[in-house]
């Protein structure tokens, strides 16, 4: 079986999800590649597209996603994915049994571009861009349960507007292929399935892992004194990136979560420590200080989540929450909303708290009950490791997903043969007679 991984970006918060996957299927000794526009490692089963391609790619990228902004208004969170892919023939020279699609907007690969690949195709869902009419996340609108149109993200009234004219090319190009829906939830696999485009399309879940040898627990001290961070204060993580620009991931809720943990007789106890953004020209009065760490990968972001006594997770939607599932991984409690992909990573009082969604009380609630009592304290960081190892490591989600691709191949051999024995038989009656 030759697997072949299609991403965008290796190093986005989409690609580290697709390039775990396939690190764990090469641990499992699977034959493995991941195609990608932009790499980001130096694995070499990770193939970057050749540079003049991925000129034009990122002309393609540019030039759609600054007119979406210009005429629309949107902020680069809206895929129409019309124009050429150029990567057809490369694609086809990995001779794939099967194709894994992860994130593949922004004009990475054209969507009547799909039916051409002719292998079975299995697609994880790092958003909800493959079942809507180009967001990436719907926020309140439902109207990908049906056709889209009037599409609330475009400001647009009309029922035939963008939206709906590229639903219309999904429903059309998808059809008649073999396509298998893989979502890391059960929140995104619900709205899959209750989705016009993929409501008669199998869909697993299979939670998105990690490697818990590099995610694990250091020592508390020495990854503060690393990092520059107080020993004598209680320390709040946020991070993500463009963490503090991506309304999606909520830091607009996070703020006054901690304005009011202040006024509550914390402000000399607590800090906060945020990464994937850099401090602002004029920063906001959070009630506590705070430490912003910018960019963060690899080593420096397990110091994060080690050095941290509570991770907050405020995001409004999200496919399965990384950050989440890491820091747990680091022994650090999470603080989440009770709501979309977070649910299936978070266990209410058990490895952190999850507020209701989306009570600006609670979530201070919830920060101050993971913080006020130690001996409970530690009992959160207890069950937070042993949550990552057992349902998040890599191995697990490796072999899910070679059971999805072999019980895939097996039903299209069954498929081919049954097509073939009305063939054989009128064979047999000719040589017969």
């Amino acid at each position: 079986m030759k697997i072949l991984h299609l991403a965008m970006h290796e190093s986005s918060g989409a690609g580290h999800a697709a390039s775990r996957l396939h690190l764990g299927l090469l641990k499992e000794r699977a034959d493995s590649s991941m195609l990608v526009f932009q790499k980001g490692s130096q694995h070499q089963s990770v193939i970057e597209l050749d540079k003049p391609t991925a000129f034009f790619k990122k002309i393609q990228e540019k030039l759609f996603g600054r007119t979406i902004s210009q005429i629309w208004g949107h902020n680069n969170t809206f895929s129409i994915n019309a124009t050429p892919s150029l990567i057809q023939n490369r694609i086809k020279s990995f001779k794939a049994n099967v194709i894994n699609l992860h994130w593949v907007g922004w004009e990475f690969l054209r969507i009547e571009d799909l039916k051409n690949l002719q292998v079975p195709l299995v697609w994880t869902l790092q958003d909800m861009w493959p079942f809507t009419g180009g967001c990436h996340y719907s926020q309140e609108c439902d109207r990908y349960i049906h056709s889209c149109g009037a599409c609330p993200q475009l400001r647009s009234i009309k029922e035939s507007d963008l939206s709906r004219w590229v639903w219309q090319r999904k429903a059309q190009a998808w059809k008649d292929i073999n396509l298998t829906v893989v979502a890391p939830s059960t929140w995104m696999a619900n709205c899959a399935s209750s989705s016009s485009l993929f409501k008669n399309r199998r869909v697993e879940v299979i939670p998105f892992c990690l490697d818990t040898e590099q995610y694990k627990p250091l020592d508390r001290q020495k990854a503060r004194e690393l990092l520059r961070l107080p020993q004598d204060k209680q320390l709040v993580l946020f991070g993500a990136l463009s963490a503090t620009r991506d309304r999606r991931k909520g830091f607009q809720l996070l703020v006054p979560a901690l304005q009011n943990l202040s006024k509550a007789g914390w402000r000399e106890r607590i800090e906060l420590i945020v990464f994937g953004s850099s401090e602002p020209d004029n920063p906001i009065d959070l009630g506590f200080k705070a430490h912003y760490l910018g960019p963060l990968d690899g080593t420096s972001l397990v110091r994060a989540y080690s050095a941290a006594d509570v991770m907050v997770v405020p995001s409004i939607q999200e496919s399965w929450g990384q950050t989440a599932s890491e820091s747990l991984a680091c022994a650090t409690p999470v603080v989440a909303f009770k709501a979309t992909g977070l649910k299936d990573i978070v266990d209410h009082q058990q490895n952190g708290y999850l507020a209701n969604p989306f009570e600006i009380e609670d979530l201070a609630q919830g920060i101050a009950w993971v913080l006020e009592d130690a001996e409970r304290h530690q009992k959160l960081r207890f069950s937070a490791r042993e949550k990552a190892e057992r349902e998040f490591a890599l191995e697990l989600q490796a072999r899910r997903y070679l059971s999805v691709y072999s019980e895939i191949l097996e039903g299209r051999d069954r498929e081919k043969k049954a097509a073939l024995e009305p063939l054989n038989t009128t064979a047999e009656k000719v040589i017969i007679s």
